[in-house]
């Protein structure tokens, strides 16, 4: 039995904490024992957590008052794999490694790519630098998509022999269960549905643009909270869009939104593997998106044609959404989401990269 340390900072509602919660509960228990360490036990994710998995809560937010906790109880409770997401935890658990225990696999994921993400926080150069001086020590890096592992190989010096892309795992079964009853804004016209926190690196701003164009009877649902919120709801007033354009928060359990919608859209400047779009594929809605949104264009090359239509933000995206059909369903559309992303392959691969040795004998024994 395999003892894997999972570490998240919280169990806030972002897509990398969901992706972590979805690896632990479906891992094969018959092989690997998880537990779950987070700084501070709060959040709507929290109800993900399934029973037979301990959860260690440091009840410190903040890493600089977590970490030494964090450590001392690494050490008490010895795993062979240790793995996180989110680079500063990244970050501050590679620069602990001599004090962590000495046998334990340190694993981390980038749910993002770097070289644009890195730009946005504090001390900016100084987080560039840990890249490049710390990630290279990890024994293993998952990436969301393709191109965050080039980013960390160009850009950052990471071996490729220590890069493994790993697709975001959806529970389709789950999501199409939660959706089984559409939700749509009443009324004829189009319906759009946008989801992700509400920050620049998400492109709601020229979204709103964008929408500005389209029929008067053409809606947008916003799902999600953000530092912007109230600058958006301005811009939309601006542009006339008050009553087109609907901001209701973090919704927990979005996906009968997505079903219910005529397409989801993706205006991001940046991304990793944006799970939201994922979801919505698996509720039965396409995507539009700009091609700035990190793993989607992976994503459209692995779905059936049309699933996924990526266009430059401007009059190709309005195009895009214009040409989409209105499609009131009643039920979800069957599902578009490509196999790799399909919770039994992604967590197959996950366990692999976990316990690399038996996953070779494993494939050697159906090799003979």
């Amino acid at each position: 039995m395999i003892r894997v340390a999972f570490v998240l900072p919280s169990f806030a509602g972002g897509g990398a904490e969901r992706v972590m919660l979805t690896f632990l509960r479906s891992l094969d228990r018959d092989r690997f024992a998880p537990a779950l360490l987070v700084f501070d036990a709060a959040g709507p994710l929290a109800a993900l957590v399934p029973p037979d998995v301990a959860v260690y809560d440091l009840a410190q937010p903040r890493l600089r008052h977590a970490v030494f906790g964090l450590v001392r109880l690494l050490r008490q409770l010895d795993p062979a794999v240790i793995v996180s997401t989110l680079g500063y935890v990244n970050l501050a658990l590679l620069a602990a490694r001599p004090f962590l225990p000495r046998r334990a696999r340190l694993i981390v994921r980038e749910a993002n790519l770097p070289v644009h993400s890195l730009s946005t926080v504090p001390q900016a150069r100084l987080m560039r630098a840990g890249y490049r001086l710390l990630y290279p020590r990890a024994d293993a890096v998952i990436c969301g998509a393709q191109t965050v592992a080039d980013s960390l190989a160009r850009d950052f010096g990471v071996p490729q022999g220590r890069l493994s892309v790993l697709y975001n795992p959806v529970d389709e079964m789950s999501v199409r269960a939660a959706a089984a009853t559409p939700a749509r804004e009443p009324g004829p016209g189009l319906r759009f549905v946008a989801a992700g926190r509400l920050a620049a690196q998400k492109g709601f701003d020229r979204l709103l643009d964008m929408m500005a164009p389209l029929p008067g009877d053409a809606r947008l649902t916003i799902l999600g909270e953000g530092p912007d919120r109230a600058a958006l709801e301005a811009r939309a007033a601006a542009l006339g869009l008050s009553g087109r354009v609907g901001f209701v928060g973090f919704d927990p359990a979005p996906w009968a939104r997505y079903a219910g919608a005529d397409a989801f859209v993706l205006p991001s400047r940046w991304e990793g593997m944006p799970n939201a779009a994922l979801e919505a594929l698996a509720c039965g809605t396409k995507v539009v998106a700009t091609p700035e949104a990190g793993g989607i264009g992976e994503v459209g090359a692995l779905a059936a044609p049309g699933a996924v239509t990526v266009s430059e933000a401007g009059a190709p995206f309005v195009a895009a959404m214009g040409a989409v059909a209105v499609d009131p369903p009643p039920v979800p559309r069957p599902s578009l989401l490509p196999l790799p992303f399909r919770l039994a392959e992604a967590v197959q691969a996950f366990e692999a990269v976990l316990d690399p040795v038996s996953a070779r004998a494993i494939a050697q024994r159906c090799a003979a």
